[in-house]
């Protein structure tokens, strides 16, 4: 049951509160608390990000968006999941009219195992086997789509963008399955079709595409048997890479910070996991890990394993008391690592190729960043971290949208700073 949930301070009409996707959890948003969230204000303390155009821009883009959608009194069905086609319809309108292809760039929509693709090919010949890479979208495992691959002109590297499929109308493990059949197929004819090294592809995503990219990752590392190539690198854009530890410091930090809720994340694993939302508030009060399993994952799940300063803006860990709540399903499902693949075992992760990972301060997601980078080193994985001190979830897909613009070329220029001077690629954008 959806239950309004509203600042106790703010004043606005009754329009203006943001009904919760999992119930009564404390998370709350309305135009005010977005505002205070966007400017830097919090509880009237100024944060870390002050002045920041970032942030005014976003501030007044999404007080105006909140405010519009609150005067539109929109049925509170399309909060759900009954009308996915129309969700996702709306959202690929909501980013502006887009940008023309860059010269020297063909496009094809294909398929490879089944399932579409759409690849993006260099025009400009070249003298050595291309570079490839297989990119997997973000958007909860609900939305997104092939089309919305940043249309950039790359030297001497092809972008294989999958349409994997999507929940409600699919679950776990499909999504992964998509990928993992798109990237073999790959695998196998990238070389005589496309020119493409086929031990020099990396496996890049953001969001719900960064845990696609490391949970395929370990899944090939298993199966390993030396006739399929290795994945070259990760290049893993703010992940979403568990669903034990919803009170994390960035979850709590930035529960009500736009684009991503912290009640919204929990509802995203739980629609691609299984649907089941009536577990939503035994999940974000971590009901839901039995007690041996929480003991196990503490270990990599402690916030002590955070850097000081990750912990210090207003954060105390809630006590989570044990509950009889029950269901295998969630906690086998859930919590194995090709779901949730900051769980790993160490000897599936020091399988992991050389990883990219980056983080954004304001995003329920930092800390599973930040910690599969702690683990990945501590295992001695060459891992490299990058985090954006003004960054919120989403920044990427504002790259090169017209009126939507925002400073997301940083991302993508330390994404390219590491490809080109760690992994020696000759690659940039035009």
């Amino acid at each position: 049951m959806l239950v309004p949930a509203y600042h106790p301070r703010c004043d606005a009409p009754n329009l203006h509160r943001r009904p919760l996707l999992c119930g009564p959890e404390p998370a709350t948003l309305c135009c005010r608390t977005a505002s205070a969230a966007l400017t830097g204000r919090s509880s009237g303390r100024l944060l870390s990000v002050r002045g920041s155009w970032i942030w005014r821009n976003t501030h007044l883009l999404l007080s105006g968006t909140l405010a519009s959608a609150c005067r539109m009194s929109l049925p509170r069905r399309l909060t759900r999941t009954r009308s996915p086609g129309f969700t996702r319809w709306c959202r690929e309108r909501a980013v502006g009219k887009p940008q023309p292809i860059s010269p020297g760039l063909r496009i094809k929509d294909m398929m490879f195992g089944g399932v579409p693709v759409r690849v993006y090919e260099p025009t400009a010949p070249s003298d050595q086997k291309r570079r490839g890479m297989m990119y997997f979208h973000g958007g909860g495992w609900m939305m997104g789509s092939i089309s919305k691959t940043q249309k950039q002109k790359l030297v001497n590297i092809t972008v294989v963008s999958v349409g994997y499929r999507l929940a409600p109308e699919h679950r776990f493990p499909a999504h992964l399955d998509d990928c993992e059949a798109a990237t073999l197929h790959f695998f196998s004819v990238a070389e005589a079709e496309f020119g493409v090294d086929p031990h020099r592809v990396v496996l890049g995503g953001d969001s719900a595409g960064g845990n696609l990219s490391a949970a395929l990752s370990q899944r090939l590392a298993k199966k390993r048997t030396g006739d399929v190539p290795s994945p070259l690198a990760l290049v893993l854009i703010y992940p979403a890479l568990q669903m034990a530890d919803f009170t994390l410091p960035s979850y709590l930090q930035n529960q009500s910070v736009p684009l991503l809720y912290r009640d919204k994340a929990a509802y995203y694993f739980l629609q691609y996991l299984n649907g089941d939302m009536s577990v939503c508030q035994e999940v974000l009060a971590g009901r839901h890990v039995p007690a041996e399993l929480k003991a196990h994952y503490s270990k990599w799940l402690d916030p002590a394993n955070l850097p000081p300063e990750f912990r210090e803006r207003s954060y105390q860990k809630p006590e989570v008391k044990t509950s009889k709540f029950s269901s295998s399903i969630l906690w086998v499902d859930g919590l194995q690592s090709e779901f949730s693949p900051l769980l790993a075992e160490d000897d599936v992760l020091r399988l992991t190729p050389s990883t990219f990972i980056l983080t954004c301060e304001y995003d329920v997601l930092r800390d599973d960043g930040i910690l599969f980078h702690k683990r990945l080193k501590d295992l001695g994985v060459d891992v490299t971290w990058h985090h954006v001190s003004d960054g919120f979830h989403g920044i990427v897909s504002f790259f090169n949208m017209g009126w939507l613009t925002f400073p997301s070329v940083m991302v993508w220029r330390a994404v390219l700073e590491y490809v080109i001077w760690d992994l020696t690629w000759d690659i940039f954008i035009t």
